[in-house]
Formats: structure tokens, C-alpha cells, sequence
């Protein structure tokens, strides 16, 4: 696998140097373990999450207020890092869709977007509507036919924040499977691509619930394929920003399947027909409770909030879910459900998830680690620090923008993986920033 750079006369003559971006995400789900100052040093880039979209749709604005005041966050990394706000996430389209239907609403949105920036001192914004256009949280219920508009106005939401903000910087997060990518035609990019400073590839989750035969979550391969295809697109390759996972995801195969390649095993259902989580597959970070018994003096969740983090527990007919809240749904109390915890019907998917990192296989080729257990049908997919290393050799010399991480709470354990990030993009020489004449291609040979 290597990578191959064309680039024409004219951007040779005009390249400009910049520093690669370092960003991290710092989310409010994963705040109880942090790195120190050294392990933190060189992120340039700090994105919290996140705001509801819907806080900007109003007039007068909704509140947001971070989970942590920047006033305690700015300590935490370099003194030049830059703090930015991120909107919306995974499931949050509805403040969005709102947003940008008209030329009043996204005027609006844009307004109280840079005021909320002004008064809580945030450096930048990053827009994560991931999913403009369709293929959200909420395909099942709103078919993709219902969005199509979306295409059109998502460009023009984000020219009216670029323009409110002003000097600060805009960043968006999208997604790297190209059945995700309905907003981002090569129409649309050519104008997102004018307004926006820089773009964070999704480069993971290449498979989820609602695929039905195995393949990395998160590969080499599978991010040059992303970053081909935004450039393909129209993006600048020095706006796009590679993305790395702090975790590992898990899918249960079919019964009866003996799982002894790579990719191309069959699984169960992962999706009910109306979008809804069958409680097969998910998701574990490597956060330090993760890695450490459950402490003994756990109290009964007065807020549904529980698992690994967390000082709570559930009541004794309630489970605790993988992603931390009590309820008495399969989501809940299937495969992934936190047995310290709460109740537990499914799988001991903690059990597992140490057998993969003991015994987990690295598929070279497409430059990506996973690991089948036999014992309780689950696949595993997710980056080592070798690999995180080796991804960012493979393209820091191609032009893109740098690399980023969801996110930093989710390496507690030990940081590898933050330090191997660090490590890898420190090994190299400011990035060249090309101007609009770069041809850039990236691929495998």
C-alpha cells in the first residue's frame, strides 16, 4: 500500500506552509480521565460536544452552556490550541433541517450561532450535520425523499455561518461512506468547499448496524477511499482532516458461522425495520473503566445516566446499556449491556473485548485490526497505535489537512493511541497547503 501526489505547475509555484491540524474532539459523555499536559501537547484543535441544533433556530436563542467552562478546558492543552463549539451529532437533524429551509432561518441560525461563539469565548464552530440530506438517525421514520432540499440549502446554512462568524474559523464533520455522502455532490462541494476552513472525515464507522456482513470499522484503506473521494468531489486535499476512533465496535454474526476471513461474514439483524437498535452490535471505548473492576460503592442512578464513568447504577428490573442508560429494552439489556451495572441478558461483551486485544489479527492489506470470537459470535474492528502511526505516514504526505480523534475522554486507559497520534503527526515537516490548481490523488497500488 503506498500513496502518489500529482500536483500541477501552478500549485507547485503558490504552495503555502501550514501546520497540520491536530484536533481532538472532547465530548461531555467521557470527562472523568484526561490526558496530562505532555500527553496532550500539539493538538491545536479542541471541538466540545456538543450544542443541540435546535438551541439556534429560535429568536430569541436557546442557552447553551458547555459542559465545562472554556476557562477550565484552555488549561488543559497548549496555550495557542483553539477551543471550538461543535453543533448537533449524531441523531441531531431536526434544528438543522429547520435551520437552513429558508434565507430568514438560516440568517437566523447563523446570527445566534456567532453570538453564542462571542459570548462563551469559543475560537471556531464545527457544524456535525452529518447526515444532510438523509441516511440519518432518522431514515426510517423520514425517508431520504423527504430531504432532498437539503442538498441545496446545507451549502447555504453554512455560507451564512461563515459570514456571521466572521474571522473564526468553520469546520464540518462528514461522513466517510460514500452511500452517506447525498449532500456532498460535486455541485455542492465546489460551494461548501469556499466557505468552509476545514473538514473532519469521519473515517470510521465504515460498517454499522445497518450492514449485514462484516468489514473494518475503521481501515487504512477505508479512509484513503474517503479522502479519494471528497477530493474527487472538489474538496481542497488541505481542508480534509482524517479521522481516527478511540474505540472498538462489535457485530454478532450469523448462527452456525465459522468467521476465519478478514471481512465477509454474515450477521444477524443489527437493525430492525424501523431503525431501531436490535442490541447485536456497538461499541467500547478504551476509557480506563473499561479495563478496571466496577467500583463497590455504587448508588441507583436518579437520572437514567449509568456504566463505566460513572459512580451509578440501576434499579434491580432496569439494565444498564453499552452507552450508558438505564432501561428494560433489548438495547438496554442485550449484547453490550453493562453487567456491573445493572441486569444483564446478553453477551459479556467486556469479557470478549479483552480476548480480541489479546489475540486480535491485523489484516495488512487493508491495513486494519480485527478479531473473531467463537465463543460469542462477536467481530471486532478497531485501530492499534500501529496502525493509527502507519495511517498517518500514509497521508500526511499527501496534502490533506491532518488528522483528528473521537475522542479524547476514550483513551484513558493508557493513551496509546492519543500518543501514537502524537507521535506520527510529529514525525512530520509542516504539511504543504495547495493552492486551487492542486491535483491530489491518493491511492493503492
Amino acid at each position: 500500500m503506498r500513496s502518489f501526489l500529482m500536483l500541477s505547475a501552478a500549485a507547485l509555484a503558490t504552495a503555502l506552509v501550514s501546520e497540520p491540524k491536530y484536533v481532538l474532539y472532547y465530548d461531555q459523555y467521557h470527562t472523568a480521565d484526561l490526558p496530562d499536559k505532555a500527553t496532550a501537547a500539539g493538538i491545536n484543535y479542541v471541538i466540545t460536544a456538543f450544542a443541540n441544533s435546535s438551541l439556534f433556530t429560535t429568536e430569541p436563542a436557546g442557552v447553551y452552556t458547555p459542559f465545562k467552562p472554556l476557562a477550565e478546558i484552555r488549561p488543559l492543552f497548549d496555550a495557542d490550541a483553539k477551543v471550538c463549539m461543535a453543533i448537533g451529532g449524531w441523531g441531531d437533524t431536526a434544528g438543522f433541517s429547520e435551520g437552513a429551509k429558508t434565507s430568514k432561518s438560516r440568517k437566523t441560525f447563523a446570527k445566534n450561532v456567532a453570538s453564542t461563539l462571542e459570548r462563551l469565548g469559543y475560537d471556531c464552530v464545527d457544524v456535525d450535520w452529518e447526515y444532510p440530506g438523509g441516511n440519518g438517525a432518522d431514515y426510517a421514520t423520514t425517508p431520504n425523499s423527504a430531504k432532498v432540499s437539503e442538498i441545496e440549502t446545507f451549502p447555504k446554512l453554512l455560507a451564512a455561518i461563515k459570514d456571521a462568524i466572521g474571522d473564526k474559523e468553520l469546520s464540518i464533520a462528514v461522513p466517510a461512506l460514500e452511500r452517506d455522502m447525498i449532500a456532498y455532490t460535486a455541485k455542492q462541494v465546489r460551494k461548501i468547499n469556499k466557505v468552509v476552513d476545514f473538514v473532519n472525515v469521519m473515517t470510521y464507522d465504515l460498517m454499522n448496524r445497518r450492514d449485514t456482513v462484516t468489514t473494518h470499522h475503521v481501515s487504512v484503506e477505508g479512509t484513503i477511499k474517503a479522502i479519494d473521494t471528497y477530493i474527487a468531489r472538489g474538496f481542497y486535499p488541505s481542508k480534509l482532516v482524517g479521522g481516527i476512533p478511540f474505540y472498538a465496535k462489535f457485530f454478532t454474526t450469523k448462527k452456525g458461522v465459522e468467521c476465519t476471513t478478514p471481512t465477509g461474514c454474515p450477521t444477524e439483524l443489527l437493525e430492525a425495520a424501523d431503525g431501531s437498535d436490535t442490541g447485536l452490535s456497538g461499541a467500547l471505548t478504551f476509557e480506563k473503566g473499561n479495563f478496571v473492576k466496577a467500583p463497590t460503592n455504587l448508588t441507583v442512578s436518579s437520572d437514567a445516566t449509568c456504566g463505566v464513568g460513572t459512580a451509578f447504577k440501576c434499579g434491580e428490573i432496569t439494565c444498564c446499556s453499552q452507552y450508558g442508560y438505564c432501561g428494560n429494552t433489548t438495547a438496554h439489556c442485550g449484547t453490550g449491556c453493562q453487567s456491573a451495572y445493572g441486569r444483564c441478558e446478553g453477551t459479556d461483551v467486556l469479557a470478549s473485548f479483552q480476548k480480541a486485544l489479546a489475540d486480535g489479527k491485523t489484516d495488512t492489506e487493508a491495513g486494519a485490526q480485527w478479531y473473531w470470537d467463537s465463543e460469542t459470535s462477536l467481530y471486532w474492528s478497531w485501530d492499534t497505535p500501529e496502525l493509527i502511526k502507519q495511517k498517518i505516514s500514509t497521508l500526511l504526505g499527501s496534502g490533506i489537512g491532518g488528522f483528528m480523534a473521537w475522542s479524547l475522554g476514550e483513551d484513558g486507559y493508557d493513551w496509546s493511541h492519543l500518543k501514537a497520534m502524537q507521535e506520527g503527526i510529529k514525525a512530520f515537516k509542516p504539511v504543504i497547503s495547495y493552492g486551487r490548481h492542486a491535483k491530489v490523488h491518493i491511492g493503492r497500488h
